[in-house]
């Protein structure tokens, strides 16, 4: 590998901590800044705060050596040749990102400076950032010559966010300087030289030595562009094939087959094309209104992004009505919920579809019983456990004597259950999945009545079930 170059980043959330760990695993010095004592104590003794496939054991490889968790962004600028930004960029209540948590580092970054750093932006924020930061850096007196601004946007899964910075499709670096350009370079150069992949504890992925990932260098307003609209665009797919999953339940035909049909067409893929209660997370909801507020402000109008919000919406509508119409009513129901999190793989609760479904449920009167694999903790700080809320730690307890069975998210254990056993614990045989984890076909052979996204539902006893065209 090249010789390590001293990176600092500063914010240790979902995209810091991944950058910090995978930075060390191709061989460079990273200080993790956060003002979070709390936080930074549990990483200094080897916790880690966030579910995340490989990160314990990369951490672990590197904590102490070639990673130092600190508060003192001061000392940890200094030490650094690139200071990566990973901080929060939470929606303000206009729908633009809210840039002060930014803001209020980039100062702190200019009144550190004492030689050439480069400040890269990692958080995902709209396209002229980089001025700015530019500008905050100069208004505390830092010469030009002593720094540049460049992007480095992240495009990581939650659940998979190492293997994907490890093994990305493309890494894409915004800079204009040739400067910054050669040191984002020399960054990821273990990586696109495709050295990484020849150490005994590499991570295992797509790529390799010989098929190493690609750099693109573009200016920085491209980078931060490229970020939002690829945030956007997915989550403008996962919309479409909701639409299309609910004309195929109108119509009597099978959404997984549409949705196989289109994937096979190189020109559209199969990613993202997958039926659901909705997009959640801590990206496309607020990427999705970012985006569309930097197009209005430029004189823009991107009405289509306003349709993918209302059909997201309608979306987790339709299915807490699919679940209705299931159950009849809800008040006095027991109802088990599998999944809280926006999205298998995840302990992240941030704009979960399965949340706002559970709340309804709840609202309306029914008892649930939940289990997720990951973030059932996080899910108690948004919905204590009572009396009619309950948690457990095992798949067949949430579906005990419940009335019906509710699959929110697509964890691999959800799809694996023992069917005969399931069918023993309930109470009535209702299955409601939101995440199109069984075929229907094998559900009604197991004496199931079996609901889903997108396609016909039929009970045991083969009589379609009510409810298909919602209203």
């Amino acid at each position: 590998m090249s010789k390590g170059i001293s990176i600092a980043v500063v914010g240790s959330g979902y995209v810091g901590l991944v950058a910090t760990a995978c930075f060390a695993e191709i061989g460079h010095r990273v200080i993790c800044v956060d003002n979070d004592e709390a936080k930074l104590r549990t990483l200094q003794d080897g916790g880690v705060p966030i579910h995340e496939d490989y990160l314990p054991e990369v951490l672990d490889r590197h904590r102490g050596h070639s990673i130092e968790f600190t508060s003192d962004l001061r000392a940890a600028t200094q030490a650094a040749q690139a200071i990566f930004i990973a901080v929060g960029t939470p929606q303000s209540r206009t729908g633009s990102a809210d840039l002060s948590y930014v803001d209020a580092v980039a100062s702190e970054i200019a009144r550190s400076i004492d030689d050439y750093k480069v400040i890269v932006e990692k958080s995902t924020v709209p396209v002229y950032t980089n001025e700015w930061i530019r500008r905050v850096v100069e208004r505390n007196g830092v010469p030009r010559d002593l720094f540049d601004v460049a992007s480095n946007p992240e495009f990581l899964r939650e659940g998979t966010a190492v293997v994907d910075f490890l093994h990305a499709d493309r890494i894409v670096v915004g800079a204009d300087t040739e400067k910054a350009g050669d040191l984002l370079r020399k960054i990821y150069a273990p990586l696109t030289s495709g050295t990484y992949y020849q150490s005994a504890h590499a991570v295992p992925g797509p790529h390799s030595e010989g098929n190493p990932p690609p750099v693109l260098l573009t200016s920085t307003k491209a980078a931060e562009i490229i970020k939002h609209a690829s945030n956007a665009f997915l989550a403008t797919k996962i919309s479409f094939i909701n639409v299309v999953a609910n004309i195929c339940e109108a119509a009597g035909a099978d959404v997984e087959e549409v949705a196989r049909g289109m994937g096979m067409d190189s020109r559209i893929g199969p990613k993202f094309l997958r039926a659901g209660v909705g997009y959640g997370g801590s990206c496309f909801p607020k990427d999705v209104a970012a985006f569309r507020h930097v197009a209005e402000q430029m004189g823009v109008d991107f009405a289509l992004l306003k349709e993918v919000e209302k059909i997201n919406e309608e979306q987790k509508r339709r299915f807490f009505q699919k679940v209705r119409s299931a159950l009849w009513t809800f008040r006095g129901k027991k109802i088990g919920v599998l999944g809280l999190a926006f999205k298998g793989g995840t302990d992240d609760i941030r704009e979960s579809p399965a949340l706002d479904i559970v709340k309804q449920m709840l609202h309306e009167g029914s008892t649930v019983t939940a289990y997720d694999p990951a973030a059932a903790e996080r899910a108690k700080e948004t919905i204590p456990p009572g009396p009619q809320m309950r948690y457990v730690d095992d798949p067949y307890a949430a579906a005990q004597d419940a009335d019906a069975l509710v699959i929110l998210n697509e964890w691999q254990e959800f799809a694996e259950l023992d069917l005969k056993r399931l069918h023993y614990t309930l109470r009535y045989p209702i299955i409601i999945d939101g995440r199109n984890l069984y075929d229907p076909a094998t559900m009604i052979e197991s004496g199931f009545t079996y609901l889903s996204v997108g396609r016909p539902g039929l009970s045991h006893t083969r009589d379609a079930i009510a409810g298909q065209r919602m209203p």
